[in-house]
């Protein structure tokens, strides 16, 4: 049975990843920050901090005795927090950027060892549509994305030689998302009230509006599974999907206004 070790397994999309591998027939490790260390057959729950060293090194040990070295690695823990640019604390870029970009450096560095050692391995980074384009009001969570992005890129280029394989996983928006891994800024600026709660309302209607996450865990795990994973694997509905396209055609100002009112940033 191939080995996997998921991040962020006890909630959201990671939570859906690691049991739609269970389900394809993968021993699977997740790590969180909520887990009590428990087995159950072929799946193993172990507490993980990622932005601790200490934390994800003795996450990797535990793993390593319980089945062995990884054949894929997928890094899912995330955290987000919403607000305006100019308001974020230096804590609260850090909170963020250590969760969703050093702390998937982190397990990246602590497996490709193990990788190379096997000769094969498959590493799976979960970005975003926001990894490609800017919403309001998440922008410490788009820049974390937009990190991910290009270290992921580059890191595939790297591993190649060694028989290694990265994959980028773009999600839209999906039901269910965590409330407690969804803060908002401690300084919310009355320059920017407005508009922050027009933007957090369609963020909102968006998510409960959203595709399957159940569904995003199968299509992971299929694409997991074949002889060459895409770089890129984007879940999203067709509005997404358009969103994307229009960012890349129409002019950087004309777009930005058009998801300006989509938001309702600028609206009295």
């Amino acid at each position: 049975m191939p080995i996997a070790w998921v991040t962020g397994a006890s909630s959201g999309l990671g939570k859906h990843i690691f049991e739609a591998l269970q389900q394809d027939g993968w021993q699977v490790v997740g790590g969180a920050r909520s887990f009590q260390e428990r087995q159950g057959g072929a799946a193993l729950c172990l507490p993980l901090d990622v932005t601790r060293e200490d934390s994800a090194q003795r996450f990797v040990q535990q793993a390593m005795a319980a089945f062995g070295p990884p054949d894929a690695l997928v890094n899912a823990a995330g955290v987000l927090i919403t607000g305006a640019c100019e308001d974020y604390s230096d804590g609260e870029l850090k909170q963020v950027l250590s969760v969703n970009f050093l702390g998937m450096a982190r397990m990246v560095r602590l497996t490709l060892p193990l990788m190379r050692a096997k000769g094969q391995g498959r590493i799976v980074n979960l970005s975003s549509i926001n990894g490609l384009l800017a919403t309001p009001f998440q922008g410490a969570y788009t820049a974390s994305k937009h990190a991910m992005e290009g270290y992921s890129e580059a890191l595939s280029m790297e591993v190649a030689p060694h028989g290694i394989q990265v994959m980028i996983v773009e999600p839209g928006d999906h039901r269910g998302g965590q409330d407690k891994y969804r803060a908002h800024a401690a300084e919310a600026g009355a320059d920017y009230a407005k508009d922050c709660a027009h933007a957090r309302a369609a963020i909102a209607r968006d998510e409960a509006r959203g595709s399957d996450p159940a569904l995003l865990g199968k299509k992971v795990a299929r694409a997991m599974k074949k002889r060459h994973m895409p770089l890129r694997l984007q879940v999203v509905k067709l509005s997404e999907r358009m969103a994307v396209l229009l960012h890349d055609l129409l002019p950087g100002r004309l777009f930005t206004r058009f998801l300006s009112a989509y938001y309702g940033v600028g609206r009295r």
